[in-house]
C-alpha cells in the first residue's frame, strides 16, 4: 500500500496497527524475527495531513542519509504492550513514539538501562524546549541516579474541556453561565441532564468522564482532580509525601467529588468500562453535555464541518480550583524514545553495528526536531499536539483567534504543572498498576467508601515506593 493510499484509509482504519513509508500491512503483533531493518513504531495518527507530515519529514531525512525507514502506525491501545513484548523478545524498534508511556513505561525502561540517553540529540536545542518538557524526559537510571535526557520531547498535551452549545440551548440553558467556581461548575451538567431527563431524554449524561481501571485517560483526569484539591504526593526532590495528613484528606475530596457523579448518576453506567475512545464516542454521540480529554483531538476530529467546528462545539478551561485559586494545568509530555539493544555481544563487529544503529536514529530524532519540521508535524496533526517548544506557540497557528479550541487550549501552557512521573521513576507503576483507576472504580461501585479507597491506594503506593529497585 502507497503512502498516499495509506491517508485516504487511515481515518477509518484508526483502531489498527498500520505500517507505512517503506512496507504498509495490517499488524497483528506476534514476536517478530530479528530484523535488520531501520524500524520506527509511531502512535497512530488521526488525520492524513498527520501522516503525510511525517512521511515527508522522514522522506527528507532517509534521502540526505540514504537509509530507508520502516515506519509502524501502532493504535493508544497496542502499542506501549507491543514495544514492550518485541523488547524482552530481543527485537525491539529502533524508535518508539507513544501517546502514553510516558505515565508508565517509559520511566521504568530509562531506570531498568533498556533506553539509550539521547542527551546529545536535546543539549544542543536545549534552549528552544520549555522548562516543564525538559523536565519530562529527564529520568533516572538506577546505575546513574542522576536524572538525564532518555527521551526527546515532541508534543505537548494538557486536558481539555468540550461542550455541545447547541445541547444546552435545548434544555434552556446558555454556556454564558457557566459557573467559574469549582462546585458550581461540575452541578452546572448535571442541572443539564436533569433537564434533559424532565424532556423525556434519558440516555444524555450531564459527565462523561472515565471510572476504568482501562483508561489512561483516568490517570490524566484524576490527578487534574488531586491537583484542584491541594494534593502534592511528591515533592521537589520526588520523596513520598503521601502520608500527609493534608494529601489524605486531598485525596479524599478528589475521590468523593469524582466518583460521586456515577453514584449520581450523571456519568453513563458504562462508563466503569471504557477505554481512552469510549469518553470520545459518547461526547460526539451527543450522549454527554460535556468530557474532558487530552488535547483537542475530539474538536479536531470535527473541523471539515464548520457549523459545528465553530458553534456547537466548545472548548473551555477549567474552573477554578476549590479553594478558589487559579488551576494549573498538568501537561503530558509526549516523547520518542530509541531502544538499546539487549545482550549485544561484545564483539568488535557487533558493537560496531550497534552504535551505528544509535547514531541514525538519535540522527533521525534530531531532524524530526527541528523547529521547522516540528512545526509542520504538530500542525499536521490538527491540533491533536501542541509545541513544547515556546517559540512554535508563538506561530499564528496557535494565536488565530479565528479557531476558538486551538485559542483556548494554548492558553492552558502558561500555567502548568508536571505529572509525578517526571520526579521519581517509582511512580510509573502507580499508573502501571491502576491504583487510581482501581480506586475511583471501587467508590462509584459502592464497594468502598472514599475513606476506604484513598487509604487502600495510599498503602499500596507506598508499598511500590518501598519495593522500587
Amino acid at each position: 500500500m502507497r503512502r498516499r493510499q495509506f491517508n485516504q484509509l487511515s481515518l477509518s482504519l484508526a483502531g489498527l496497527g498500520l505500517a507505512a513509508c517503506s512496507d504498509s500491512t495490517v499488524l497483528n503483533y506476534r514476536a517478530p524475527e530479528k530484523s535488520s531493518k531501520f524500524r520506527v513504531w509511531w502512535i497512530q495518527s488521526f488525520y492524513p495531513a498527520e501522516t503525510e507530515a511525517l512521511s515527508q519529514i522522514v522522506a527528507d531525512w532517509e534521502k540526505k542519509n540514504n537509509t530507508k525507514v520502516e515506519i509502524t502506525f501502532y493504535n493508544d491501545g497496542s502499542v506501549n504492550r507491543d514495544a514492550e513484548n518485541a523488547l524482552n523478545n530481543g527485537n525491539p524498534p529502533d524508535i518508539l513514539f507513544s501517546n502514553t508511556a510516558e505515565f508508565a513505561l517509559y520511566p521504568k525502561l530509562a531506570w531498568q538501562n533498556k533506553l539509550i540517553d539521547v542527551t546529545d540529540v536535546v543539549e544542543p536545542v536545549k534552549n528552544l524546549f520549555s522548562p516543564i518538557a525538559l523536565k519530562a524526559v529527564a529520568y533516572k537510571n538506577r546505575q546513574n541516579p542522576n536524572p538525564a535526557y532518555y527521551a526527546v520531547p515532541i508534543a505537548q498535551l494538557a486536558a481539555g474541556l468540550h461542550y455541545w452549545r447547541d445541547m444546552l440551548a435545548e434544555v434552556g440553558m446558555s454556556d454564558t453561565s457557566i459557573p467559574k467556581d469549582w462546585n458550581g461548575f461540575w452541578a452546572f451538567w448535571e442541572t443539564a441532564q436533569d433537564r434533559a431527563t424532565n424532556r423525556g431524554k434519558k440516555d444524555i449524561y450531564g459527565i462523561g468522564l472515565p471510572m476504568s481501571t482501562e483508561a489512561t485517560d483516568v490517570i490524566f483526569m484524576f490527578e487534574q482532580f488531586l491537583t484542584a484539591y491541594g494534593v502534592q504526593l511528591l515533592d521537589e526532590n520526588g520523596q513520598l509525601k503521601v502520608d500527609n495528613p493534608q494529601n489524605r484528606q486531598g485525596i479524599i475530596a478528589a475521590l468523593t467529588k469524582y466518583a460521586g457523579f456515577y453514584q449520581s448518576k450523571h456519568v453513563p453506567p458504562n462508563a466503569l468500562q471504557w477505554t481512552d475512545a469510549d469518553n470520545n464516542q459518547v461526547f460526539l454521540s451527543r450522549n454527554s453535555f460535556m468530557t474532558a480529554n487530552p488535547g483537542l483531538s475530539i474538536p479536531a476530529s470535527q473541523q471539515f464541518d464548520q457549523e459545528v467546528y465553530n458553534k456547537k462545539l466548545v472548548t473551555t478551561e477549567w474552573p477554578l480550583a476549590p479553594d478558589g485559586k487559579t488551576l494549573s494545568n498538568l501537561v503530558a509530555v509526549k516523547q520518542a524514545i530509541i531502544f538499546a539493544t539487549p545482550n549485544v555481544k561484545e564483539t568488535k563487529e557487533d558493537v560496531a553495528k550497534e552504535q551505528a544503529r544509535q547514531v541514525l536514529a538519535k540522527s533521525l530524532l534530531s531532524h524530526i526536531i527541528r523547529p521547522d519540521n516540528l512545526l509542520t508535524y504538530l500542525k499536521g496533526a490538527g491540533g491533536r499536539y501542541f509545541p513544547t517548544m515556546p517559540k512554535l506557540l508563538e506561530d499564528p497557528y496557535y494565536k488565530d483567534s479565528k479557531d476558538p479550541h486551538i485559542l483556548v487550549a494554548t492558553k492552558q501552557f502558561q500555567n502548568t504543572s508536571s505529572f509525578y512521573t517526571a520526579q521519581n521513576p517509582a511512580y510509573s507503576e502507580v499508573g502501571a498498576n491502576k491504583i487510581w483507576g482501581q480506586a475511583i472504580k471501587s467508590v462509584a461501585s459502592g464497594k468502598n467508601s472514599p475513606e476506604q479507597a484513598a487509604d487502600a491506594a495510599i498503602a499500596q503506593i507506598k508499598a511500590i515506593f518501598t519495593e522500587w529497585k
